[in-house]
């Protein structure tokens, strides 16, 4: 796709986020992503050898091979929404089939699902596509509702299906949150020694976060400190939402910030905010991809290009799209995919 269509995708948004400079954390001392960013990023760490071997897997796959940038199709809401809200719209993907065919078709860097889907396809496409097995989940058919990640299997599991790599969430705020922080602390240590690398979803979660009607789930100061202890456990990839506002920390008022974070690490502007949050990603030093949300319809191409552009110029590796893609037929979803993906490819989006 051309710049030019991207632009006309932005609509009247495309100047300001194209044209944005940042005055806030300078894009010179954020470790930008490149065809060298496992090289450069991971060599002189403790990751073995085969961890950087499955990382340079991730990275050197599909359209953005070989770029530093990620584009991977999620597909676990069959446990995260339940199978019937997020496959009713298009049933093909009650075949765990199809999920990897849209991955494949759409040269997407890797496919991340759960251990059912995976494992039911493993023998036939665990060597045409990185396969990223998502150890964890929070189910939808408990009542009422509960918002918990549970280990539905092992690390090992996942390394005799061939994947590359595992991911997991953490519900950072959560009550719950310090026993899944231990859970995949370890699961990730297996999953290093196995030689697979490690993504984490990064979300927060607590009724608390929401104040006066505004919903700090996705503010900036709460987004980027997940971030920061998820890089602490040793994640090698990051998973987060766009921040949306920011100010959970002083509205909410509760743990420690600092005033500089509101008046020169950040702006009102979504790349200065993304640019926080790559920020607590050890400066870029491990990979920031965004998620792509919830499908609206017939405005997905629209957001999934403009989340594109910002995660981008931040200083962020990619993006995690999955329901924009598999809620509408298969072709029309590998369109999608490709459009993102030529964001990432393009020479006149640059680092803000």
């Amino acid at each position: 796709m051309s710049y030019a269509k991207i632009q006309e995708l932005l609509g009247k948004d495309a100047s300001y986020l194209l044209e944005h400079e940042s005055k806030t954390i300078s894009k010179d001392q954020i470790h930008l992503p490149g065809g060298d960013f496992v090289d450069r990023m991971f060599r002189d760490t403790n990751r073995s050898i085969p961890v950087l071997r499955s990382l340079e897997t991730l990275y050197g796959n599909g359209r953005l091979a070989n770029s530093g940038y990620l584009s991977i199709l999620p597909v676990d809401q069959g446990i995260e929404h339940s199978a019937g809200a997020s496959f009713a719209p298009n049933p093909i993907y009650f075949d765990p089939e199809n999920i990897v065919k849209l991955a494949i078709e759409a040269e997407c860097n890797a496919v991340a699902s759960t251990f059912g889907v995976l494992a039911s396809v493993s023998r036939k496409y665990a060597h045409k596509i990185p396969f990223v097995v998502k150890i964890n989940h929070n189910e939808f058919l408990s009542h009422p509702a509960q918002y918990d990640q549970t280990m539905y299997g092992s690390v090992e599991d996942a390394w005799n299906m061939g994947a590359v790599a595992v991911g997991a969430t953490v519900y950072f705020g959560a009550e719950e949150s310090r026993r899944q922080l231990l859970e995949v602390a370890e699961a990730f240590e297996r999953a290093h020694e196995l030689g697979m690398a490690t993504i984490l979803w990064c979300y927060t979660r607590n009724p608390g976060f929401k104040k006066d009607g505004v919903d700090y789930h996705t503010a900036a100061d709460l987004t980027a400190q997940a971030n920061h202890l998820g890089v602490t456990i040793q994640a090698d990839i990051i998973k987060q939402k766009l921040p949306t506002n920011n100010g959970g920390y002083t509205n909410i008022n509760f743990g420690k910030t600092h005033p500089k974070v509101y008046s020169e690490l950040s702006s009102d502007h979504p790349i200065d905010l993304t640019r926080y949050q790559v920020a607590n990603c050890y400066m870029g030093r491990i990979g920031l991809i965004n998620s792509g949300g919830a499908s609206a319809g017939d405005s997905d191409l629209a957001e999934a290009v403009s989340t594109a552009v910002i995660n981008k110029r931040a200083g962020g590796q990619g993006l995690i799209l999955g329901r924009k893609a598999f809620q509408r037929p298969m072709k029309e979803g590998v369109e999608l995919l490709n459009t993102v993906q030529d964001v990432y490819l393009s020479d006149e989006i640059t680092i803000a």
